[in-house]
């Protein structure tokens, strides 16, 4: 998994798994899933800070989720 924040566009980036994107899908205005054949890809929010999703929160058993990444 990689994670990047682009400050001056506030966009943030959720890389789950390498792979050539096959599909977009927007769930709304700001967010849009990228699936590769295998699932989901990648996640892209516009105006994250401003929709409060950064900074990114991990809930549950971060640590286990980081280490494995």
């Amino acid at each position: 998994m990689k994670i990047s924040y682009h400050e001056s566009d506030d966009i943030l980036h959720i890389e789950l798994q390498a792979g050539k994107i096959v599909r977009d899908v927007s769930m709304n205005w700001n967010v849009n899933i990228g699936y590769t054949d295998s699932g989901v890809g990648e996640i892209t929010i516009l105006d994250a800070r401003q929709a409060g999703l950064f900074p990114l929160i991990l809930e549950g058993d971060a640590d286990k989720v980081l280490k494995a990444a």
